[in-house]
């Protein structure tokens, strides 16, 4: 009965509610309409609401500006070219990052198949799931730069698309095959031959350094034009993407995208070390942050090589721009780059300093530390000495110009080029006695091969400082080629050693167990150090590479007639490269946080609370 009435209260109860709202809707009608006479006047048929909307186009079209092909259009808030550069800068930061992880991905794995230890198989493929948020948002931030191109700078954008066109359908296919290598490698894991999985990687690496060889082709055509008439005409698509600094350019970013994936990799791993929960975790972390870090430290070693090469080839290309990059507008950015790698290399020194503390029999080297400590210091600090400074007028007067009587001879290539091959050879050495520590040759020749490696340090040390001090007596053309033999010497020095060490620890004693997770907290965060380090000095570095043309979209052919034809100053530089590195790191959080769900248990459905 109960029931019976709550049906009844119920229907009474929206029948109530349907007669409020229908008197509701007579009021509002009665209000609304209270002429009916006004109400047939005022009534708009379909057919003069369309005259009214015809009439009202043709008044609009008539009113409209003719169409302009717009040479620059500016964005909003930020301008123009601080978009397309923080774009590009992210384009280029995450494109470096995904073209150097399969590399060393793939070496890793071949290591781990050849000695048969599953850890590096394992270590290959988490660095590897690094590489899958970080291909998407590579691709999405290269679809930013285009649209802005096109949108911001449709005419220059045009030409270059003009000039390149025959490139066009070798690099989307390139884009295809990578992503289809990429996923058969990432998902095949297990899955194919351990052989057949290594030769998906190495089609993965010879893709994607296609496509950065195509990509750089456009970018340094920009810089040293060829191919092209002075009008802008093209004669050959091919010579404009091989052009004068092309080659110079792939070398320097194929070595320096090796050594900046494997910082951010470093970084990764200390990132998890921080957060590990168990030994077990620490130990895995601390080992592949080393393994990132031993990556780095190889690729960067010969960098500034490849970087001195590139340099050499602008110089040679045109000197106006060679003169102006190191002695004119962009000098003090070469401080600031020998101050980045300065901390760069003091950083990779003490990380393998605080990593002989995790093996045993470690003290037989430490008292070579200070020494290494105080050559690395004294470099560092003739590499950052300017030639000139800025200084007060009384200053001037003081010093009799702007240069300063002693320590302006610092200020010299010749100078800052010895200094940083010694840097070089003392880093290599640091490395090379943390693989020495906790081991004992046991070959027969084993005193005559460290005479051997000392000697090769010594000579290689001689020869850089001899032609060094040589290079202060001869012009300048013959000082530049002096450097030439300063670099074979160090190289020659390096190969030599490497290739007496590896025979020298061959079956080597091992007199002290490595004890890995056991580095202190501080060891990691020289690991973020360096990746940010490295970055930054990357985003300073094309901002030198794209502010060399001045108010040239090409140099000497092509003008830049927009708002931004100016060359942006050295502080404002850097505050735009600073906030592109900080979105970098934030996006890279994001990738570190999303490659490590795929380490969390899978997602299993949860028990209904009500028993079907």
């Amino acid at each position: 009965m109960n029931r019976k009435l709550q049906i009844l209260v119920a229907l009474f109860g929206i029948a109530a509610f349907m007669a409020v709202a229908l008197k509701v809707l007579m009021v509002l009608q009665a209000s609304e309409f209270k002429s009916p006479v006004a109400a047939v006047d005022t009534v708009e048929t379909p057919r003069d609401q369309a005259l009214t909307e015809l009439a009202e186009d043709r008044a609009a079209r008539e009113q409209a500006k003719p169409y302009v092909d717009e040479e620059y259009r500016q964005a909003p808030v930020f301008g123009s070219r601080v978009v397309v550069w923080v774009l590009a800068q992210l384009h280029l930061l995450f494109a470096a990052f995904v073209l150097a992880v399969p590399i060393f991905a793939m070496i890793i794995e071949a290591v781990g198949y050849f000695t048969g230890d599953k850890k590096y198989d394992k270590l290959a493929y988490e660095f590897t799931k690094l590489m899958a948020t970080a291909f998407s948002l590579t691709a999405t931030f290269g679809a930013f730069l285009t649209f802005a191109l096109i949108a911001l700078y449709p005419k220059f954008t045009t030409y270059l698309m003009h000039v390149f066109s025959p490139t066009f359908l070798p690099y989307v296919l390139l884009f295809f095959f990578e992503a289809l290598f990429f996923y058969s490698y990432y998902y095949g894991w297990g899955k194919f031959h351990p052989l057949v999985h290594l030769g998906l990687g190495f089609m993965l690496n010879v893709v994607g350094t296609a496509i950065m060889f195509i990509a750089n082709g456009w970018l340094t055509f920009m810089m040293s034009p060829a191919g092209v008439a002075d009008s802008g005409a093209v004669i050959n698509a091919w010579e404009a993407l091989m052009n004068f600094t092309w080659m110079p350019i792939n070398i320097h970013r194929v070595i320096a995208n090796v050594a900046y994936g494997g910082s951010v990799a470093g970084a990764y791993a200390a990132w998890k070390f921080l957060g590990a929960k168990t030994d077990e975790e620490r130990a895995h972390y601390d080992w592949m942050g080393y393994i990132g870090m031993f990556v780095a430290i190889s690729a960067f070693l010969p960098l500034p090589f490849a970087g001195y090469y590139l340099a050499r080839e602008i110089y040679a290309f045109n000197q106006a721009l060679g003169i102006m990059m190191m002695g004119g507008a962009f000098s003090w950015l070469f401080i600031i780059q020998a101050v980045l790698i300065g901390c760069l290399f003091l950083a990779a020194n003490f990380y393998l300093w605080l990593g002989m503390g995790r093996i045993e029999g470690t003290l037989p080297f430490q008292k070579l530390i200070k020494w290494l400590l105080i050559a690395i210091a004294v470099c560092f600090a003739i590499w950052a000495t300017p030639r000139s400074l800025i200084s007060t007028p009384a200053e001037v007067r003081g010093m009799g110009g702007s240069t300063h009587p002693i320590l302006g001879a610092l200020g010299f290539m010749a100078a800052k080029n010895t200094a940083v091959n010694i840097m070089i050879l003392t880093t290599y050495v640091s490395f090379m006695l943390y693989r020495r520590t906790g081991k004992r040759p046991i070959v027969k020749w084993a005193k005559w091969g460290n005479i051997a490696q000392f000697t090769l340090f010594a000579l290689a040390s001689a020869v850089v400082i001899f032609l060094g001090v040589v290079s202060y007596f001869v012009d300048a053309a013959t000082r530049i080629r002096l450097s030439v033999p300063q670099v074979l010497a160090v190289l020659a020095a390096m190969g030599a050693m490497t290739i007496i060490d590896i025979f020298l620890l061959r079956g080597a004693e091992k007199t002290g167990k490595i004890h890995w997770g056991k580095l202190p907290p501080i060891s990691q965060y020289v690991l973020i150090f360096i990746a940010v380090t490295f970055t930054w000095l990357m985003g300073l570095m094309g901002y030198l590479r794209s502010g060399l043309r001045m108010h040239w979209h090409v140099y000497g052919v092509i003008r830049d007639n927009s708002v931004d034809a100016f060359t942006p100053t050295l502080g404002f530089a850097t505050q735009v490269v600073s906030v592109t590195v900080l979105i970098f790191f934030v996006l890279i959080a994001f990738v570190f946080w999303i490659s490590g769900l795929s380490s969390k248990e899978d997602w299993q459905p949860r028990s209904s609370a009500v028993e079907p």
